[in-house]
């Protein structure tokens, strides 16, 4: 019987025929109603997704209930903006504030970890039976890259659950980067192949290549040719030296931390002065803090209270925080009350904080608040669609634009998520 081909298959196809042809792999996880009007005008030309996964909890961090027993006695610190305080595990990022504004009425009805995940990264609810593309695919795909040698979208320290570029073509999946430290791997001419037989190598795979995609409709076939093209380009480019942090002064990577979301933002920082459009950086720890709070908070806290006040400071010292939207992203928040056995706190969608920095928005605002104890909305609530929108919005692109998926149904760049202009001046 004749076999059917799957996408596993054609992938596996296409990995094995560029492995073969010219002695490298692929990138590991790359095969992961109209708008009325013009645009609206584009406020950054970059965004830097900083993404804590677990579920971060807001009283403990960016809205705080100073004097309230849900604090479990931490303190509430003022900040370098007027009137706005923020827990006492963040003393860098108060001297940040200005640059922020912070979503205090987030809400969701996702409080599992994957598909909370899923809907901050697409917009959508999960299905069986479609794939959405993450934000980062839906920005490169409208706008490309303003580097014609390097992926417009990159996902540094990423989780294998990350949406990828969903039904869209896989050259628009995020290149994921799993240790910013270690430069673009997989991305130097192995020793054993010299020059000009890399390059008869390539010229083969293009004319095979080009062969089985006129013979191949699945739209994916071609996707990968482009990528083997790409990073047979970029291996001698000199923007490779790009993914170089040791490159950066002792004092500067100090500044950042040695650990890896530190230098994954260090790396986000190069790759938006190189003009690369999407950036994701993610926590390597784990905010899904069920178990004591207090000692948990005292020991993931300051690394990533570093970092960030790090990336706000470096970027607006070299002029770039303007042209650049810095997202603080989470899957949702946690219960204000601590749990009487484990002193930790549970799963809490129905209100959490995301803060925007750069790139057009508000320094020192507050929009959105949740109640006394940070139970609930309280005012102005911000899905994520909403904010996802918010975040298209800063970059110019078309809410409105509609694609549609292999099987012809009609998707927007954030589905029914409206901007929240208020976040800009």
């Amino acid at each position: 019987m004749k076999s059917i081909p799957t996408d596993l298959s054609r992938r596996a196809f296409v990995e094995r025929f560029v492995k073969t042809c010219l002695g490298v792999s692929l990138l590991p996880g790359l095969g992961a109603l109209r708008g009325a009007g013009a645009p609206p005008r584009a406020r950054a030309k970059s965004v830097i997704f900083l993404y804590l996964r677990g579920g971060l909890s807001h009283i403990d961090t960016f809205d705080p209930k100073p004097g309230r027993p849900e604090m479990g006695g931490v303190r509430a610190i003022g900040t370098t903006a007027d009137g706005v305080q923020v827990s006492e595990w963040f003393p860098r990022m108060a001297r940040q504030m200005h640059h922020v504004s912070l979503v205090r009425s987030m809400t969701s009805t996702q409080g599992i970890h994957e598909l909370g995940a899923y809907s901050a990264h697409t917009s959508h609810f999960m299905t069986p039976t479609i794939r959405h593309p993450a934000l980062g695919s839906w920005v490169v795909k409208l706008l490309g890259s303003e580097n014609r040698l390097l992926p417009g979208n990159v996902l540094i320290n990423g989780s294998p659950q990350h949406p990828g570029s969903g039904y869209f073509p896989a050259h628009l999946a995020p290149l994921p980067i799993v240790d910013p430290g270690a430069g673009l791997q997989n991305s130097v001419r192995p020793t054993a192949v010299s020059e000009a037989d890399f390059n008869r190598r390539a010229a083969l795979a293009r004319a095979l290549g080009s062969h089985f995609v006129q013979q191949t409709p699945h739209r994916d076939a071609a996707a990968y040719l482009k990528i083997q093209q790409e990073a047979a380009t970029l291996m001698k480019s000199e923007d490779l030296k790009v993914f170089d942090i040791t490159r950066e002064d002792a004092a500067t990577q100090a500044a950042y931390g040695a650990h890896t979301f530190g230098k994954g933002c260090l790396l986000a920082r190069r790759l938006v002065e190189a003009g690369v459009r999407f950036i994701e950086v993610e926590d390597d720890q784990n905010w899904d803090t069920h178990n004591d709070q207090l000692k948990s908070m005292r020991l993931m806290t300051p690394s990533v209270d570093q970092t960030m006040a790090a990336l706000l400071e470096d970027l607006h010292r070299r002029g770039l925080l303007a042209s650049t939207l810095v997202v603080m992203a989470t899957e949702f928040g946690r219960t204000p009350q601590l749990n009487t056995v484990t002193a930790g706190r549970g799963h809490h969608p129905g209100v959490f904080t995301w803060w925007l920095a750069g790139g057009g928005a508000k320094g020192g605002y507050v929009h959105g608040q949740s109640d006394a104890i940070g139970e609930h909305v309280a005012e102005n609530p911000v899905t994520m669609p909403d904010l996802n929108a918010t975040i298209a919005f800063a970059l110019g692109l078309d809410i409105g634009h509609i694609e549609h998926s292999p099987s012809g149904r009609p998707f927007t760049v954030a589905d029914k998520g409206q901007p929240v202009t208020a976040l800009f001046a």
